[in-house]
């Protein structure tokens, strides 16, 4: 079977490049337009809160009607389409209608292409990271190339350049060919068994600490680029170092091989959410300090790259085949209600108790959960026996 490589790759590379033009930028373009830091909080909630329920909805009417990249074209194209609104007024309400109808959207687009992806690898699964690695260069050239273009022209151009990476993903989305239909409808089944599974020791307190990282990002996705510019650092440099940090995901992953053959998904969870706890002190703290910046992004590897794989193993481990699709449902609900309930938190707290301190509540969260999981979850060995009882 011939994998369509570069086609399915230069999806990503278009989806995850509007993603770095939303995590960094967003809430600069709202201070741009007048909002308070409350108003650009909820205003960066909404589409998490999106990714709350668009996945669900959309898993359940691509298992139903087998039709994924269908749903991957329109979706994509709907995007594009809503986010239009923006160019025709910008208060707060219009704003957030605009906000939570593309998000609406966008949020159905990637898990169905995961499920093309996969299918379209068959028996050669294992080059998903190839594949999926151009993701991280789209955020990459995004966030580098934006930030040097807001730098040199005004932040009006920002929904413009929006826009054209939303259409790129929809004209990306045309050239990519269906999967073979015999892959298509796999795991369409409804399966009973879910809520014995879920209650299993370790996996309620997994699923709990899941929506404690993302809600520790809270500051870091919503306020970390005006936190830097009221810093002093242009936004270039900004760009840079949103950048860095995905680089040093990027080679987590090429050596995470070899690292889960040394290390447990406990260890790798807690050490994870003890590093965050670290991270978001540097930043709230001594982000004025470059090499200490510098340092904090580089912990990305951690709190983004080892925490998301060893979670994806977890659930992978937790869940018996039929289960995965509900799992992974859970998973990707989880982060989102954590991380709207970040960026809500952080919107009220940013000018009230400033900076360091709404840091310092997301290390504090960082670290419960490490505690949590430290105490919560079954050993290497304790693991593999639940998970042969489950499989």
């Amino acid at each position: 079977m011939i994998v369509p490589y570069w086609r399915l790759s230069g999806f990503y590379f278009a989806y995850f490049a509007l993603l770095g033009g939303i995590a960094p930028f967003l809430s600069l373009y709202f201070h741009h337009l007048g909002f308070s830091a409350a108003r650009i909080g909820e205003l960066v909630a909404i589409p998490m809160l999106m990714r709350c329920l668009a996945p669900s909805l959309w898993g359940w009417l691509g298992d139903v009607s087998g039709r994924r990249l269908l749903i991957v074209r329109c979706g994509a194209l709907a995007t594009a389409l809503s986010f239009t609104g923006i160019f025709l007024r910008q208060d707060y309400l219009w704003l957030a209608l605009i906000m939570a109808l593309h998000s609406f959207f966008w949020h159905a687009v990637l898990p169905q292409f995961e499920a093309i992806t996969l299918a379209h690898l068959g028996d050669q699964s294992a080059r998903y990271s190839q594949v999926r690695l151009w993701g991280s260069v789209g955020f990459i050239a995004t966030v580098v190339g934006l930030g040097w273009l807001l730098q040199a022209f005004d932040l009006d151009v920002y929904p413009v350049v929006m826009l054209a990476i939303m259409s790129a993903i929809f004209l990306c989305s045309l050239l990519v060919p269906a999967p073979p239909s015999r892959l298509v409808k796999e795991g369409g089944q409804l399966a009973t068994g879910f809520i014995r599974q879920l209650l299993r020791p370790g996996v309620p307190a997994f699923f709990v600490c899941v929506a404690l990282m993302q809600l520790s990002h809270g500051p870091y996705y919503t306020f970390l680029t005006l936190h830097l510019e009221a810093l002093g650092y242009t936004r270039s440099a900004i760009g840079v170092m949103w950048a860095f940090g995905v680089l040093a995901e990027i080679l987590l992953f090429a050596l995470m091989t070899r690292i889960l053959a040394f290390c447990s998904l406990k260890q790798m969870l807690v050490v994870s959410f003890a590093l965050a706890a670290l991270r978001w002190l540097l930043l709230g703290g001594l982000a004025d300090h470059l090499a200490v910046l510098l340092f904090a992004q580089l912990l990305h590897a951690a709190t983004f790259g080892s925490f998301h794989v060893a979670a994806i193993h977890f659930v992978q481990q937790s869940f018996s085949e039929r289960m995965q699709g509900q799992g992974q449902a859970l998973y990707a609900t989880l982060a989102g209600v954590g991380g709207a309930l970040g960026a809500l938190y952080s919107g009220y707290s940013w000018t009230s108790i400033g900076p360091f301190w709404t840091f310092a509540i997301a290390s504090f969260a960082a670290l419960l959960a490490a505690l949590v999981l430290q105490w919560r979850l079954p050993g290497r060995a304790d693991m593999a026996t639940e998970n042969d009882r489950v499989h």
